[in-house]
């Protein structure tokens, strides 16, 4: 049988690796980007679509699913995997995120964050061993801790506070893992190192979590307002910090030349809401920048949204046909254009591996991101 994880390093170019992490459900090829399904499905793409798009993973999200339909009610069904139609590793979230993007409805204390539903006020508490175990009856593949994030421009005294108050509950949130038997014989927990933009703050953070102990380690706290330039900054420095023999995952992150540059400092996971997010909104990813579909130029360009992409939308259909239909509200233009993101990301995540193996990343990276950038800065973007 699989092992029930394996992180292995294929080769490096400067800070970024090549690897597979193996699981009992499936290998995922790093630097792998993680397709967000937060309600138990990749909007407007069905599972096959996401796999055939080429993702080896995607991320669930725990406060969503908790909430509806009920972790107990997925359970009952199979899991998440049986209950969405995935048979691949799922990697859940830890609910963190959440809590602070909504937090006028939630209260911080030690024991977890007590906070009232967005859907119909009912309050709940999410506690590290209610995260886990939430997690736990989704079937999870690859369990977050539950950790609580700050923004960066909070006071330093709440920096660390946090910071502080993510190691205790990273305890909790390992010995509740470590409880649930069968299914943490099978499947994976990662720590979540905070710290905001403080490299010391960090470090401590990365220390105090090797010390516990995790399958791998994420770096959190980024892409939440700090802009581009201080996330790469702490990039410089954040994933040096965490164990070189397991992998590192930036959560939460993001626009692709935010990936292309993360992966030459050093991560090996993402995740995103953009590609489909951007993709319901008209807008498309390819190699020379974004393109908004919705432009009137597009009415009768008989072009692809990106030429010699194979993705189904690209190979099939125009521009002026898709154009069509996302400036008349209609559900496919949704569909391809979240479908062709889909496939945009993971062709440039098999370019970065490429790369790697090769030894041509750093020539790689500077054409890539000189080509995205000169387009996505034009006024035609």
């Amino acid at each position: 049988m699989t092992a029930r994880f394996s992180f292995s390093i294929h080769a490096t170019d400067g800070r970024a690796r090549l690897g597979t992490i193996a699981m009992r459900r499936g290998e995922i090829r790093t630097p792998a980007f993680m397709p967000v399904g937060t309600a138990a499905t990749v909007k407007a793409v069905k599972p096959e679509g996401v796999r055939a798009a080429g993702a080896d993973i995607i991320l669930g999200n725990t406060y969503h699913l908790m909430l509806r339909p009920g972790a107990e009610r997925v359970a009952r069904l199979g899991g998440l995997h049986a209950f969405m139609g995935w048979d691949r590793p799922i990697l859940t979230d830890s609910g963190g995120y959440q809590v602070m993007s909504l937090s006028d409805l939630n209260k911080v204390t030690e024991e977890g964050v007590t906070f009232k539903s967005h859907l119909d006020g009912s309050r709940h508490l999410l506690s590290p061993q209610r995260s886990i175990e939430v997690q736990r009856l989704l079937g999870s593949s690859i369990v977050m801790q539950f950790d609580e994030l700050v923004r960066p421009d909070v006071p330093e005294k709440k920096q660390r506070e946090a910071m502080d108050r993510s190691i205790r509950w990273a305890r909790r949130s390992r010995e509740e893992f470590d409880r649930g038997e069968a299914h943490a014989e099978a499947n994976a927990i990662f720590g979540i190192q905070q710290g905001v933009l403080d490299e010391k703050l960090r470090r401590e953070s990365a220390d105090a979590l090797i010390d516990i102990g995790f399958d791998g380690y994420a770096v959190g706290g980024l892409a939440v307002g700090e802009g581009q330039e201080a996330m790469l900054g702490c990039l410089d420095f954040a994933p040096g910090q965490l164990p070189e023999d397991k992998p590192r995952y930036l959560m939460g992150v993001g626009k692709p030349d935010d990936i292309v540059e993360a992966v030459t400092r050093g991560i090996d996971m993402f995740d995103c809401v953009l590609p489909t997010r951007s993709g319901r909104t008209g807008q498309a990813f390819t190699a020379d920048g974004p393109l908004n579909i919705r432009n009137a130029f597009h009415a009768e360009d008989k072009q692809p949204i990106e030429a010699g992409c194979p993705c189904p939308a690209c190979t099939r259909y125009s521009r002026a046909y898709i154009h069509h239909l996302v400036r008349s509200g209609e559900i496919l233009g949704a569909m391809l254009m979240t479908e062709h993101n889909l496939w945009f990301y993971q062709r440039m995540m098999q370019g970065l591996r490429d790369a790697i193996g090769e030894g041509r990343l750093t020539s790689h990276a500077r054409d890539f991101l000189a080509r995205y950038r000169h387009k996505a800065h034009s006024a035609r973007a």
